[in-house]
């Protein structure tokens, strides 16, 4: 019954899909600023939902983190409006021709922007996904059908519900956005194979989420999410501006992906720098691990096992390393990092470059913090998920990542002898 369910849904996007691709610019910016009002003028049935599952969720016992990753307030709810309405104020690129040119015999011969077509996207506590996803989706002309995590069911259903209101009083196809509205884990299962309905699969959630689709989806899928993300602090650094973005990396909103999970410092700056960042961190209820040197100079920090450097703990926990140069923090950010975000720290700018061009990361920082690595801080309007591989996006996935491309050819008669 739930696969019939599913696969119904399935259909009704394929429909919707077929409609959006040839949708147009006006049409799909009137639907995304109906979209931002309807979240605004009904954001009082939003929160009353997702009280209710942060009601249960702090039965269940989750951390701190979690229950902020979960939360919505009328601030984040404006902030979800405001994404959609920055998507609208963004260009089109669905129908944009990257390239054209005449082969001999006079074939003409263009590539042209088009939709993926249906978009499925398994996700966890984050509802603000919910309208990210929704959005960026419309944008391009693609159908989304959307697999969110128990913890943050009834916010997903009441926002998903709202959306679907509006996108209704503009005319857009039925199926434009689709909630698999069950908690049922067998969803999962069958979304992973829905290879006829499905043309691409994203999951955003934690390890073990995107391991099991990775391992066992037939559908292809974009990767994401991870983020056991390092900030190095190297030899001569402006010690103040360290410790400001270290502070902010990890406690701005500690239960996201893009928030610091590993210090390196270098040993010519451990004993100055450690133990007034290290008291800044524990004034901001972090806890610390470290390695043997850092818990010399750190006396309440724990010691650091071989765990630790490879835990992303999206949480108020840290762990500190003091390394000897920026190569050996190189290399413990290549034995140990997601690809995901990575930061240095200093005053030269040799090897502010030699930082850049040999971590292997989808974003790289000189003296910022790793908070930045964000659809809507980098520019895109919102985010279908951070990808940590190579194919085919990487980093903040915006607009652009949710197209493929298509050759137009247009001939008088040509034919191939």
């Amino acid at each position: 019954m739930l696969k019939e369910i599913i696969y119904q849904q399935g259909e009704l996007a394929k429909k919707a899909a077929r409609k959006l691709a040839v949708t147009s610019t006006e049409d799909k910016n009137q639907a995304l600023q109906a979209m931002a009002t309807e979240l605004r003028t009904r954001q009082a049935e939003i929160i009353e939902a997702n009280q209710l599952d942060l009601k249960e969720g702090k039965e269940k016992g989750l951390t701190k983190a979690l229950l902020d990753r979960l939360l919505l307030t009328p601030e984040r709810i404006e902030d979800m409006a405001k994404g959609l309405e920055a998507l609208v104020a963004l260009p089109d690129p669905i129908g944009e021709v990257t390239s054209m040119w005449i082969r001999p015999g006079n074939l003409q011969i263009g590539k042209v922007r088009v939709p993926l077509g249906v978009v499925g996207i398994i996700y966890e506590s984050r509802p603000n996904v919910t309208v990210d996803a929704a959005g960026l989706c419309l944008k391009t002309g693609n159908a989304v059908i959307l697999r969110g995590g128990s913890e943050a069911f009834r916010s997903n259903k009441a926002i998903c519900s709202i959306l679907n209101g509006a996108l209704d009083k503009v005319g857009m196809p039925k199926g434009a956005v689709q909630l698999i509205e069950t908690t049922d884990r067998a969803a999962v299962d069958i979304l992973l194979k829905m290879n006829q309905f499905l043309d691409v699969l994203i999951p955003r959630g934690g390890a073990s989420l995107i391991q099991n689709v990775v391992q066992n989806a037939t559908v292809p899928v974009i990767e994401t999410g991870v983020g056991n993300c390092h900030i190095y602090v190297d030899e001569g650094a402006d010690l103040e501006m360290a410790k400001r973005i270290v502070l902010n990396a990890k406690t701005q909103r500690p239960g996201v992906c893009n928030a610091v999970e590993t210090l390196l410092v270098h040993a010519k700056e451990a004993e100055e720098f450690l133990p007034s960042m290290a008291q800044a961190l524990l004034e901001a209820g972090v806890e610390l691990r470290g390695c043997p040197e850092t818990r010399k100079i750190v006396k309440e920090a724990l010691e650091a096992t071989e765990e630790d450097w490879a835990t992303e703990y999206l949480d108020y926990i840290l762990a500190i390393k003091v390394v000897q140069n920026i190569d050996e923090a190189i290399d413990h950010i290549e034995r140990y990092g997601t690809k995901h975000s990575e930061a240095i720290i200093t005053k030269d700018y040799r090897r502010a470059r030699y930082f850049q061009e040999r971590v292997d990361a989808a974003a790289v920082y000189v003296n910022a913090s790793t908070r930045f690595t964000d659809g809507f801080q980098f520019g895109f309007g919102a985010e279908i998920g951070i990808s940590t591989q190579k194919l085919h996006a990487r980093g903040p996935m915006g607009p652009l990542e949710l197209t493929t491309y298509k050759y137009i050819i247009n001939g008088d008669g040509q034919i191939r002898i």
